[in-house]
Parts: structure tokens; C-alpha cells; sequence
């Protein structure tokens, strides 16, 4: 059996005594099946040269770190991935700035990560990179003379032709994606938006064969993998994290009030403001819940070297304030506001502790959030998700309470009906969400995507 080669632009290294969660789980498990290398930046900047630690052995998985340095942070990751493709391919157009040099520091690093890459790999192996930093990596792979199937996952939305001819470069970053012999895509609106800017530079001929784009030589797979969790893992740990110290605080903190939680990375795609707003209208159409519901905002910070994170920060401060300052009575804190992370153990007692998980992204490839909240619940007395249209969640979980994100007036209603709803209709909605994330589980998608990677046959002759 090949062994898998797994490429991303961070590297969930090992730690002892710490549950991963999310991608990591999927990718530990793949890579442990038939032995694997996993191959990343540890999330460290040099400002010295300094290299990155040595490899790392863990559970038959090999973890070998990268380094950037200061420039590439600020140009690659600061600059091109995250304040060009990423807020592009969530539709967000306001303040958009292409810079060329961004341009060329992300075609370097991937340059330099396929050099590195290469040095690495045996005959026989198999690579799939994941998400929009990592377009190139095929691309330059194969310039060094690298033949061997390779696949990416996107785990962000794909945007229609519309907005992605907003980058200078778009037909550029086309052709380097043609070069990967597997493309997966969160949901079915992602791959036709993929297939339609196929279709705009390439002609309808290019997507004639369904599940395939044929661009002169190259036929590429390209198709849907939604990612999910590992829900019998997750129901392990939220029953054992209820007794665990920070669980049993947050739910004495709780003084018998009811809990709405959310859990998100700060981050504008994830639509916090529009959430606090919301929850700010709840309480002022529906006044019988003050002093009966606590709403639990954990929003770890990221990028905050971005401008429009610190504003983000800012805004959703600002409105934990309004809205406190509002309601609160001496014995209640109607917002708790939380910007920490938490183990991923707690965080799964954290969510089968509440009565509502609301997600409401105003756009999101997946959102694993809102799985792992129906995952974790007591399927005795289950709480109610509050999902926005607008996560590639919502494709499948068509079960849960399905809201506009920036209908303020729709998610307090939303929020209301999850709070009232009778226990036959949540064990209802709970048992098809269920279903769904038992059918689209973490192990049938890493499995269906290397199945897909197994069977390419490099550089295949399109008959189209």
C-alpha cells in the first residue's frame, strides 16, 4: 500500500496528553492506516534562519515541520492568503487590494514547500494538500519532475466566476489548480462554481464529462467530499468532559439558567456581529428569557495582524457592552464573551451542555462547529441547532433550525423556537441530523478522497 503524504499550510503537531479535533482527527486516522508523513509550517516565524525542529514520530505518522520567516508571514500568509483569496473566496469584496508582490511571495512559498516536499518522497507515495494556501504546490511539484497522484482539498468556499475574475491572477491560480489529478470541493454550489470558471476560460467542452474537467491533456477528478466528524469519539468525550473541572464551573456559573453556545474563530466570515445583534433583538421581543438564558460566545482570536480582525474585536466588544449594559441584572450576565481557547475535550462538554448551538456564518466551506454540537448531544434530551443557510453545513443538516445570517429579526425568532421546542420535535430533528453525520462521517471522507487518489493515473489523456 502507498503511503499517504499530507500537505497543509499549518501542521497539527503532536501533543502529549491532547485530543486533536477537526481536520486532524481525519487526517491521523488515514495516515495511521497505511503509514503516512505529515508535512507543514509549525506556526513559528524565523527571524533569525532559524530551521524548524526535526521530524516528529507519532503513532506511525511522521510530523516534519517548516519555518517562515518574517517576509513570508507578512506577503504569504498575512498577505496573499489571508487579505486576498481568503476574503475573495467568501464573497467579501469590500477593501479588496491585489498586490502583486503578495502574489509572487505565495508562488514562492510554494516553491520552496514542493523543493522541500520532494526531497521527502518515495516512488510510490501519494500527496494531498489541503485549502486555498496550496494551490500552486502541484504545480511547482511537477515543474521538479514529481509524478505521483495529487489531490486538493478546498475546506473554504469556491466562488462563481463572477468574483474570482476580481484577481488579476484568477486564470493563473485555474491553471495551477488543473494540476492537482483530484479536487474536492465542500458542497455541490462549490463544484458547480468550479466548473463554471472552468467552463468561462476553458469553453463548455472542458466540463462535458460529468466528475471531470478536461483542459488539453489533463483530465482532473473533481467532485464532492464533504468533511465530517467522528461522532462516536465526540460522544465519548462530551459524557467524560462533563465531570472535568472547567465543564462543571461553566455549568455552576450557569445558576440553572439555560445555555445557547457558540463557538467560532474570530473571524468577519463567521458573523458574530449579526449574531450579538440578534441575540440583543431576542431579548427585547422575548423579555420572559431575561434572567433565565446566559448566551456563550467562545471566539478565539486569530490573524490579528489583519486590520479587519481588530476591528471585528472591537465591534463585537462594543456590542457585549450594549447589550449587557441593556439586560443585565446583578445576579445575570445576559452576553459572556470569551476571547480563549479551550481543549477540544471541553469544548465537547461544553456543547453537550447547551440547549442551543447557534452558527451563523454569513458564509463558511463547512462549519464542523455545527456537526460536532449535534455529535455531542444526549439523544434522550437534545438541544437545537441554529444553522445559518449560508455554511456548507446547512447542505446536509436540513434538520436544524435553518436561519438567514443577516436577518437579525429571523435568528431571534430562530432562537426562540429552539428554546420552546417540545422534546419529540428536537429527538425528531436530532435523530435525521444524526443519520447525516453517521453517513458523511471523517472516515468516509478521507477514505472516499485517497480512494479517488489511488486509482489516478498521472497525466491521463482526456477522451472528451
Amino acid at each position: 500500500m502507498s503511503r499517504l503524504v499530507a500537505v497543509s499550510n499549518r501542521i497539527a503537531l503532536p501533543k502529549r496528553n491532547a485530543a486533536p479535533g477537526g481536520l486532524a482527527v481525519g487526517m491521523l486516522t488515514a495516515m495511521q492506516q497505511r503509514g503516512g508523513v505529515w508535512f507543514g509550517w509549525d506556526g513559528k516565524v524565523a527571524s533569525d534562519g532559524a530551521a524548524a525542529s526535526g521530524t516528529i514520530q507519532r503513532g506511525g505518522v511522521s510530523f516534519i515541520p517548516t519555518r517562515l520567516d518574517e517576509d513570508d508571514y507578512r506577503d504569504f500568509y498575512l498577505g496573499f492568503c489571508n487579505s486576498q483569496l481568503w476574503p475573495l473566496f467568501h464573497y467579501f469584496l469590500d477593501g479588496f487590494r491585489y498586490q502583486r508582490e503578495h502574489y509572487e511571495a505565495y508562488l514562492e512559498v510554494n516553491r520552496r514547500f514542493a523543493r522541500e516536499l520532494s526531497q521527502l518522497l518515495r516512488d510510490d507515495d501519494v500527496i494531498w494538500a489541503h485549502d486555498y494556501h496550496l494551490i500552486p504546490l502541484a504545480a511547482s511539484l511537477r515543474s521538479l519532475g514529481v509524478r505521483r497522484p495529487m489531490g486538493l482539498f478546498l475546506h473554504i468556499p469556491f466562488p462563481s466566476i463572477e468574483v474570482l475574475r476580481v484577481l488579476p491572477v484568477h486564470a493563473d491560480l485555474m491553471r495551477m489548480l488543473l494540476q492537482y489529478d483530484v479536487l474536492g470541493f465542500q458542497t455541490s454550489g462549490d463544484l458547480a462554481a468550479f466548473r463554471g470558471a472552468v467552463e468561462y476560460l476553458w469553453g463548455p467542452a472542458a466540463v462535458a464529462v460529468p466528475g471531470r474537467v478536461c483542459v488539453s491533456d489533463r483530465e482532473v477528478v473533481a467532485d464532492v467530499f464533504p468533511i465530517g466528524v467522528d461522532v462516536d469519539a465526540i460522544q465519548r468525550e462530551s459524557v467524560e468532559s462533563l465531570h472535568s473541572e472547567q465543564c462543571q464551573r461553566m455549568l455552576a456559573g450557569l445558576l440553572g439558567r439555560r445555555l445557547m453556545l457558540g463557538v467560532d474563530r474570530l473571524d468577519y466570515s463567521k458573523g458574530l456581529v449579526q449574531r450579538f445583534s440578534a441575540y440583543e433583538q431576542f431579548l427585547e421581543t422575548h423579555p420572559e428569557n431575561c434572567n433565565r438564558v446566559t448566551f456563550l460566545q467562545i471566539a478565539p482570536l486569530s490573524r490579528v495582524d489583519v486590520r479587519a480582525y481588530s476591528q471585528i474585536r472591537r465591534d463585537l466588544e462594543q456590542a457585549t457592552g450594549r447589550t449587557n449594559g441593556r439586560f443585565a441584572d446583578t445576579d445575570w450576565t445576559p452576553i459572556r464573551y470569551l476571547n480563549r481557547n479551550f481543549p477540544h475535550d471541553v469544548l465537547m462538554g461544553f456543547l453537550r451542555s447547551a440547549q442551543v448551538g447557534i452558527v451563523t456564518p454569513v458564509r463558511d466551506g463547512m462549519n464542523l462547529v455545527a456537526k460536532e454540537f449535534v455529535a455531542a448531544q444526549d439523544p434522550a434530551d437534545p438541544g437545537v441547532l441554529v444553522l445559518s443557510t449560508l455554511a456548507g453545513a446547512a447542505q446536509e443538516l436540513s434538520a436544524a433550525v435553518l436561519v438567514n445570517p443577516h436577518d437579525m429579526h429571523g435568528i431571534a425568532h430562530a432562537i426562540q423556537q429552539a428554546f420552546t421546542m417540545p422534546l419529540q420535535e428536537r429527538r425528531n430533528r436530532h435523530e435525521a441530523l444524526l443519520s447525516v453525520l453517521r453517513r458523511n462521517s471523517i472516515q468516509a471522507w478521507h477514505s472516499r478522497f485517497v480512494e479517488f487518489l489511488d486509482s489516478v493515473v498521472p497525466h491521463e489523456v482526456c477522451s472528451a
